[in-house]
């Protein structure tokens, strides 16, 4: 880490079965380097490597009861830890006994102390209360959906959630089959096709002429604003449900012109707006199909 740099250092804990896993998960979402369950024995070498390695900046360290007795050492290393330069939050995770009870029944997972559930509930918070007083912050995720903790954990990152989601758009030809990994798939092959102009014909929805042509096709605009503003709609209620990647794929007959068209200018307009995106046109420089 460049020691000029302050990195993110979240230490996440917390009762079996309140959501660590699921909170490691969008951490990781938002680029964090994750590491579940790391031995405590192995916490100070842990630090080492990750300062001999200088390119990894936020951290995200998953520690919980699987460790046993050995969890009381973890107030002394956080100590430690907040004398190296990072920005260190210590985020413990809670549920009600009720939800956490119908949780373990729903996944029929056994609870890390291996005791009856009640009880092994009821030990694991008298170990881990010590650490719950010392907590930076505390969620509790008995009401909460996934796409409301990772609301949550956006905001102590600082990090407006809806312009981290990965959005890929892709242009494709329906010749050559739908790509598989499409969320949402619009069909533009309504729109003036212009393969079938002379001059355009070895172009692409790229060049300026084949844009112009497209512009002016019938409806061509009107679409194109209420597509977007579809998929501008629809993007916070994705994330709102904890997806954190979103591929909108548009198809036309060949894969050349009017879709790349399409998904170019989709993708321009999404960018203007700050989120992330990467564009690919699957079938401009396709030949043929190949059959496996």
């Amino acid at each position: 880490m460049d020691q000029n740099k302050k990195g993110k250092f979240f230490i996440i804990t917390g009762i079996s079965g309140a959501g660590k896993t699921q909170a490691l998960k969008i951490f990781g979402d938002f680029a964090f380097y994750c590491v579940d369950n790391l031995p405590l024995a192995l916490f100070r070498d842990f630090i080492k490597y990750i300062r001999a390695h200088g390119n990894i900046e936020n951290i995200a360290l998953g520690i919980d009861i699987r460790e046993g007795e050995r969890i009381k050492d973890l107030p002394a290393l956080i100590s430690e830890t907040s004398k190296e330069g990072f920005l260190q939050k210590l985020l413990f995770l809670d549920a009600s006994d009720e939800v956490l009870l119908r949780r373990f029944s729903e996944t029929k997972h056994k609870h890390p102390l291996a005791q009856q559930l009640l009880t092994a509930i009821e030990q694991e918070r008298r170990l881990l209360y010590p650490i719950k007083q010392i907590a930076d912050e505390e969620i509790r995720t008995s009401n909460l959906t996934l796409g409301e903790l990772k609301e949550r954990i956006s905001r102590l990152l600082d990090i407006t959630a809806s312009k981290e989601m990965n959005i890929s758009i892709i242009s494709f030809g329906y010749k050559n089959g739908l790509p598989l990994e499409s969320d949402l798939v619009m069909d533009v092959r309504f729109l003036t096709n212009p393969y079938y102009i002379a001059e355009f014909r070895d172009k692409t929805g790229l060049d300026a002429d084949v844009q112009d042509f497209i512009r002016k096709s019938p409806h061509a605009k009107i679409f194109l604003k209420k597509f977007t503003d579809i998929v501008l709609y629809l993007i916070p209620k994705y994330i709102k449900e904890g997806k954190s990647y979103l591929t909108v794929a548009i198809g036309c007959s060949g894969g050349k012109h009017r879709s790349v068209f399409m998904a170019h200018s989709l993708a321009e307009t999404l960018r203007a707006k700050g989120f992330k995106i990467i564009e690919f046109h699957r079938d401009v420089n396709m030949q043929k199909k190949e059959i496996w």
